[in-house]
């Protein structure tokens, strides 16, 4: 039962990640201002951790320099407060098919950033390297099928909205324009650019500055008051700030206390048992919910989403392959070298058994 734990967490977690992308999208549709709604959002998720950062760090944290604060700050405003704000403006042009479709963009962009950095290498001349690139090329593709191919619409199981769009006065409110389609579409990948970079750069921080648990506390802290400015800029209108019992308000405990306090939880967990190759590979099973989801919600699919959304999946199974290709063939010339050390520790040693 142990053995199976992590193949029924990341179905879980890719679960909830599908009740992300189509709550966010129903509110949005409802009329919550996207800038508004990632305001609460980290301000929930910095209630929720402040005091397990203040319970389980107070003791063992390390001291913390102005230098790392700074850092930290500017984390949270590249990687939260800019990326969030611009991948849900990119949600509400588009649809939550398109929205997951494009996370499996992610790992990619990431290995990508990380090439550039010389983090990671490509050997062109092994069958890995060869995965890799035309894993890269596959998902730009299914990027551009995405954003300039919608195709025809895809009959839901339900003819009805389950959820009512106050926005959607005509037959067409839920078929958006080709230019709003690919603005939507181009949006969400800057947003998953600088997602990626921000994966990156915590990365090298977390060298820096060990404690995880205050470091996303501090970031959800900073983006808090950084959401709050873009929010205050963008949305005059006072009584758009205003929580009511809909959709908005769902969306915002979902995702401030859901995805932010058992979400991300259960993805340390499952890459502490099973490590990160694992955990990225679980990420198409979003796709796969929210298109069936669509169909019982009443939701329009295209036929355009669903093609890029193979593509991208297919290129993100092709980088993982390369890559789990290039650990194996390192630890197999790992585990040869320590053999041939000790063969010749062995042969030298003038101590050495006769037999």
């Amino acid at each position: 039962m142990d053995e199976r734990k992590p193949y029924v967490v990341v179905l879980v977690i890719q679960l909830l990640y599908t009740g992300l992308y189509i709550i966010s999208k129903v509110a949005f549709d409802e009329g919550m201002s996207t800038f508004i709604f990632i305001f609460y959002r980290q301000a929930a998720a910095t209630v929720l951790l402040l005091p397990l950062a203040f319970i389980f760090e107070r003791k063992t944290a390390p001291p913390i320099s102005a230098l790392i604060v700074l850092k930290i700050f500017m984390l949270a405003l590249l990687g939260i407060t800019f990326s969030l704000n611009v991948y849900n403006v990119g949600l509400k042009y588009t649809s939550a098919t398109v929205a997951s479709a494009v996370t499996n963009s992610v790992p990619i962009i990431t290995f990508f950033l990380a090439l550039i950095l010389r983090m990671e290498t490509v050997k062109l001349k092994s069958a890995s390297g060869i995965a890799k690139v035309l894993g890269v090329a596959l998902c730009l593709s299914g990027i551009m099928t995405i954003a300039f191919y919608v195709g025809p619409k895809i009959n839901p199981l339900n003819h009805h909205h389950l959820f009512s769009h106050k926005s959607s006065n005509s037959s067409d409110a839920s078929t958006p324009s080709s230019a709003s389609w690919v603005k939507g579409t181009f949006l969400m990948i800057t947003a998953n650019t600088t997602w990626s970079l921000w994966l990156v750069l915590q990365g090298m921080l977390l060298r820096e500055y060990s404690s995880k648990v205050l470091l996303t506390t501090f970031q959800c802290l900073f983006s808090t008051i950084q959401t709050f400015i873009v929010a205050m800029v963008m949305e005059r209108d006072l009584s758009r700030w205003k929580l009511r019992l809909d959709m908005g308000l769902l969306a915002v405990a979902y995702c401030g206390f859901v995805i932010t306090g058992i979400t991300f939880y259960l993805q340390a967990w499952c890459i502490e048992k099973k490590g990160p190759v694992f955990q990225a590979m679980s990420t198409p099973l979003a796709l796969v919910f929210t298109i069936i989801c669509s169909f019982f919600i009443g939701e329009t699919i295209h036929l355009g989403s669903i093609l890029g959304g193979i593509l991208m999946v297919v290129g993100l199974y092709s980088v993982l392959w390369g890559k789990s290709k290039e650990a194996t063939v390192k630890n197999q010339l790992s585990v040869e070298e320590k053999v041939s050390t000790i063969q010749e520790t062995e042969l030298s040693s003038p101590f050495r058994s006769p037999f």
